[in-house]
């Protein structure tokens, strides 16, 4: 297959007259448009950007939007979060995953990664979450989390042995899937105590993958952290032996400035997720001074219930601009840094080859529409593209060079009947 768009994005600049190449689910390179092939794809007046990546979520979470909004995070944990995710069966759980991975496809993002903790003591559930990516086609990294606090709901907490266990149990069973790995993900310092910690980190050692963790998302866990273990989070997670280039910490908002030093050091990195640290009033993660010590970084949107938008293009536009704000500084933070880490930044924490229009890189690609409104007067495209853009932009979206959006519809999909089974999930759902 050959895509023949207007413009191409690549190597950070826009490029005209190339067609980008796609055989068995990658990108097979660039040539020159030349004359007609029987598998071209005509894409005018478009523009072909890599897809985004989104770092974190928890797609079960996009059923709940709307009943916790305007609390504060220990409200909408104990009043939304817990109560309604126990009437979640395993339709729920794939059809919330379905509404998730449906509004990031049609915002021009082609991966998600689903920190998924409504195990049930197994993986069936998880496994409905894989087999919703699958119908629908987004790419999905299965952040199976370690959750073993005796404060959460007893669907959601295992063994540090039975966490281990089932995790590499999923590893395996999905290891040769062309569009899904799974990694492991012990939930926090809070949620994880330091045997499940470390039995997370022991999977990712030995079956090779990253594995994620909820560090410092709000101020109250660092203050606990050093009452319980006697040290702050990013200290605490070193002296457990877990801080270092397999690990994906998400959030990472209050840290000082000996801790930014020592992920950087460690070659650890961050899932960025701005809207729902404002969503949830949890603070700024100080994103330049990370970069600056070395920290690699991606972007996530965060479950549906704490920031009520799936779009990684509007995670890059917060980016930007908290850092703005926070520093008084308009300069802080340019749009190139903000889409390098919504795509190739996310991809490259995530271990994927992804994130880039380049030879032997995934085929997951966004066409956008020129002539949106959005994107005029054409001054600097890419900037209009992460400051500007409208989500009714994104007009086609190919996963390992499968179309699954045309048109600005899913194509793999009834839109209106997984609204339709949304509607069913929901029935009756208020505080």
């Amino acid at each position: 297959m050959r895509l023949l768009p207007d413009l191409v994005f690549v190597d950070g600049a826009w490029r005209a007259d190339q067609a980008v190449l796609v055989t068995d689910g990658r990108v097979a390179g660039l040539q020159a448009v030349g004359t007609a092939q029987r598998d071209d794809v005509r894409l005018p007046g478009k523009a072909l950007l890599p897809g985004g990546v989104n770092t974190h979520d928890h797609t079960f979470q996009s059923l709940l939007r709307g009943l916790g909004d305007d609390l504060d995070f220990m409200g909408w944990r104990d009043r939304v979060l817990y109560p309604f995710s126990q009437r979640l069966d395993r339709e729920g759980i794939k059809v919330g995953a379905l509404l998730a991975f449906a509004e990031l496809l049609l915002h021009g993002a082609t991966t998600c990664v689903d920190f998924f903790y409504l195990q049930d003591e197994g993986n069936e559930n998880a496994e409905a979450v894989i087999e919703a990516a699958r119908e629908i086609g987004i790419r999905l990294v299965l952040a199976r989390a370690f959750y073993d606090w005796e404060g959460a709901p007893k669907r959601y907490r295992e063994t540090p042995a039975d966490a281990a266990r089932r995790t590499r149990e999923l590893i395996a069973a999905h290891r040769h899937d062309e569009t899904c790995v799974v990694q492991p993900a012990p939930h926090s310092p809070h949620g994880a105590s330091p045997t499940m910690i470390r039995a997370g980190w022991e999977v990712a050692e030995s079956e090779n993958t990253r594995f994620h963790i909820h560090v410092a998302e709000g101020r109250y866990e660092g203050e606990r952290t050093l009452k319980e273990h006697g040290a702050t989070p990013i200290r605490y997670l070193d002296r457990l032996g877990v801080l270092g280039p397999r690990m994906i910490g998400v959030h990472c908002v209050w840290l000082d400035d000996e801790e930014i030093a020592l992920m950087g050091a460690r070659g650890a990195a961050l899932s960025y997720c701005p809207s729902s640290n404002m969503f949830l009033g949890d603070g700024i993660t100080r994103i330049p001074e990370m970069l600056r010590a070395g920290v690699r970084i991606g972007l996530g949107t965060d479950g549906g219930c704490t920031n009520n938008r799936h779009s990684v293009l509007e995670e890059m536009r917060m980016t930007s601009l908290l850092q703005r704000v926070r520093l008084l500084d308009g300069t802080a933070l340019p749009a190139e840094c903000a889409f390098a880490m919504g795509t190739r930044g996310g991809a490259e924490i995530l271990g994927l080859e992804a994130g880039a229009i380049a030879a032997g890189q995934l085929a997951d690609l966004v066409a956008v529409d020129l002539d949106d409104p959005s994107l005029h007067p054409r001054n600097d495209l890419l900037k209009s593209v992460v400051y500007a853009m409208s989500p009714r932009a994104v007009t086609d979206v190919w996963v390992h060079g499968r179309r699954v959006v045309a048109d600005r519809r899913l194509a793999t999909l009834d839109q209106q009947a997984l609204m339709a089974r949304v509607r069913d999930v929901t029935r009756g759902w208020s505080l």
